[in-house]
């Protein structure tokens, strides 16, 4: 082995470490990144550590010591995707509007988001096909999911006392509703824009669509209706 090999493996042991030059959170951040892409075009089962080392520009001792496998880092990636919505919802302040202006934007909120982060619905049907094992086994989504629920549950309550909501709605139940009703329109897309002659993705139809939602969810919750 020459010395500029024995040099350049010698520097690839020591980064695997944590003990080289690389910046950690750079590192790992890249890995989750190229991970992300990979797994959303080729799913759990069809994605490689080979690619994902290649495009994330790290070695595969690299993803091991970050991640630990495959297994870990889809995990991570999923993670990453659950917390990152739940980051961004938290940024809209539910909690300090009236309960039927939090309602409307969190419905709003969740059909954008879907629109802007295609990935986060691949990821999810993904994990979905693993009958959720991945997730199981997650302590942060464990963590973090029941403080959302109590978000919602607050907001369908100061609804109710102020005598706009109906009572006996379930958290639970209404974000399964409003995530519903705008995950099956773009995850069937394709097959529906051929089902119902139009296309889905028309920027006319995503607005009407958007409409069509925000007055289903007020129906379920609204004393009016």
């Amino acid at each position: 082995m020459t010395a500029t090999r024995t040099k350049a493996k010698a520097q690839d042991t020591k980064r695997a470490r944590g003990s080289g030059p690389r910046d950690p959170e750079r590192t790992s951040a890249s890995i989750l990144a190229a991970a992300v892409t990979e797994f959303t075009a080729k799913g759990y089962a069809g994605a490689r550590i080979d690619a994902i080392a290649l495009r994330s520009g790290a070695n595969k001792r690299m993803i091991y010591h970050y991640f630990g496998g495959k297994e870990d880092l889809f995990t991570a990636v999923l993670e990453e995707a659950y917390l990152d919505i739940r980051a961004a919802e938290r940024k809209l302040d539910l909690d300090k509007m009236e309960p039927e202006e939090a309602i409307d934007a969190l419905v709003e909120f969740t059909w954008r988001y879907y629109l802007k982060n295609p990935e986060f619905l691949t990821l999810v049907n993904s994990e979905n096909l693993h009958k959720g094992r991945h997730l199981r086994s997650s302590k942060v989504i464990q963590k973090e999911y029941p403080r959302f629920l109590e978000l919602v549950q607050g907001i369908i309550d100061r609804g109710v006392a102020k005598g706009v909501f109906r009572d006996g709605i379930s958290a639970v139940q209404l974000n399964i509703t409003i995530a519903a009703i705008s995950y099956y329109y773009l995850t069937n897309r394709y097959t529906g824009s051929i089902i119902y002659d139009r296309d889905l993705m028309d920027s006319r139809r995503l607005e009407e669509r958007l409409e069509f939602n925000l007055q289903n969810i007020r129906r379920l919750l609204y004393t009016c209706c």
